[in-house]
């Protein structure tokens, strides 16, 4: 089975969570690069972060785009009205596509959801503080949110997914539905109907998430719950060493049954005698019947020889003692009774 544990990064966190806590005291503005799997960019202002953005989440376009709360026609006649930027917000409110407060929960959760998506990868390294580059972030927050904070949310909810029966990771697991498991079941929720439509063995939960416009934080703990439930299932990773076949000789060399004959050693060459006169012939005598010859079956277990009474000789030692036969304790009691000048006796 394939190794479904959840485990952090520890060395890649420390120093991200270091780099964090330092341009919070200094109460830095710029752009924090974030190399790894899969990595991101932190966009701080004042010490506090605004915008994060990584290649493993979806971003607020996204999020608004995917989900089908505006369709790609509309977005782009909000991008050619005058000052709409890449970010059309007022554009948005004002066509009635989306609220302002409905705006502010996707640009946090952006935020958020990319900030998870880095925590629950690789940190390979933390580049300085820099200017940002380009224009800035798409979507920023208008009210920053702590660096350390944003860290300990995404830590609490890997470790909530850890603790899952079946947990997964957003870059890991590439699920498809299980037998039986139906994407038109109009008892399932929408969220699931639509993980059960898109599923198909190559996509991943990110991959989910960008396709379903949903947060990746989102759509993994999904994606464990129905594994849990047996909706999807994984598929484990063929061996990458296959076996050799083993042939069977046509000779039955290799059968599982053989017998052994057990054969005499043969005697040495007798040397040759000289030729003399004929020597009368004997009678011949009778030859004696052969030994049978031992056969050893394979199949059989083994077992110890049955002991025999008697077979070491030791009975006939003792006997010998019991009859009268001198022993060394004999010897001993009859060398002290004899007399010696130095015994007085």
């Amino acid at each position: 089975m394939t190794d479904r544990r959840i485990s952090l990064d520890r060395v890649g966190y420390g120093l991200l969570s270091r780099t964090l806590a330092e341009c919070g005291r200094d109460v830095a503005t710029g752009e924090l690069r974030v190399s790894g799997r899969p990595g991101g960019a932190f966009h701080l202002r004042g010490g506090l972060v605004v915008a994060v953005e990584s290649p493993g989440a979806p971003g607020p376009e996204a999020l608004l785009l995917r989900s089908g709360r505006i369709s790609g026609e509309q977005w782009d006649g909000l991008l050619r009205e005058p000052g709409a930027g890449r970010w059309p917000e007022a554009g948005l409110v004002a066509h009635g596509y989306a609220g302002a407060a409905q705006l502010r929960v996707v640009r946090m959760m952006a935020l958020q959801d990319a900030v998870f998506a880095v925590v629950a990868g690789r940190v390979d390294g933390v580049e300085p503080l820099a200017e940002p580059s380009g224009s800035g972030p798409l979507a920023p927050v208008a009210v920053g949110e702590s660096p350390l904070r944003l860290l300990q949310e995404a830590t609490r909810k890997l470790i909530a997914l850890a603790a899952l029966p079946c947990p997964v990771l957003p870059d890991r697991e590439r699920p498809l539905p299980a037998s039986g498991a139906d994407a038109d079941d109009l008892r399932l929720p929408p969220t699931r109907r639509e993980i059960l439509t898109h599923a198909d063995g190559r996509r991943t939960a990110r991959d989910l998430a960008f396709t379903t416009g949903r947060g990746v934080y989102a759509v993994t703990v999904e994606l464990a719950r129905m594994l849990a439930e047996g909706l999807l299932r994984c598929e484990d990773a063929p061996p990458t060493v296959l076996p050799f076949p083993v042939r069977t000789p046509p000779t039955g060399a290799l059968s599982p049954v053989r017998q052994f004959v057990a054969m005499a050693p043969e005697d040495p060459p007798r040397p040759e005698e000289p030729a003399g006169p004929p020597r009368p012939e004997e009678p011949a005598e009778p030859a004696e019947p052969a030994e049978p010859t031992a056969v050893v079956r394979l199949d059989t277990p083994r077992k110890l020889p049955r002991r025999e009474p008697g077979a070491s000789g030791i009975t006939e030692t003792l006997a010998a003692t019991k009859s009268g036969a001198a022993s060394w304790k004999g010897f001993f009691r009859l060398r002290h009774r004899i007399w010696t000048p130095d015994s007085g006796t």
